[in-house]
């Protein structure tokens, strides 16, 4: 009987669903993305998302992710996710501009805040500013 066990033991370990793939990876991204739709509003149907390299490593993944409007306006970005197995999917843990150095869980890049000039002061050819 024990044998038996056994034997479904490693049918079952066998049959144990592979996401170490771009699928897999792409579908974890998107799951992230969309529902984080109300926070970005970003229409991710409106999109075409491809990911580009993945690092596989001890049940996490730092993949790169490139972003380009279906209609062709606009340009492409890329983004790195940090990924974590859970299951038989692939959860994002982060985003960061570095692959494998995740700054949290945003789920796109914020547009940079302008320079600010240092001691508040503004360019000399600026106009005056009333404060």
């Amino acid at each position: 009987m024990k044998k038996f066990g056994l034997a479904i033991a490693i049918l079952f370990a066998g049959c144990a669903k592979d996401i170490q793939n771009k699928d897999a990876v792409r579908q974890g991204v998107m799951d992230y993305l969309n529902a984080r739709q109300q926070q970005t509003g970003l229409n991710m149907a409106a999109m075409d998302v491809d990911v580009s390299s993945i690092q596989f490593e001890n049940g996490q993944a730092v993949a790169t992710v490139s972003f380009q409007p279906k209609n062709g306006g606009g340009g492409a970005m890329q983004m790195n996710y940090t990924l974590e197995r859970k299951g038989g999917k692939w959860e994002v843990k982060g985003r960061s501009s570095t692959p494998g150095k995740s700054h949290g869980s945003e789920g796109m890049p914020q547009t940079p805040a302008p320079a600010q000039p240092q001691g508040g002061a503004v360019p000399p050819d600026h106009p005056p500013v009333k404060k």
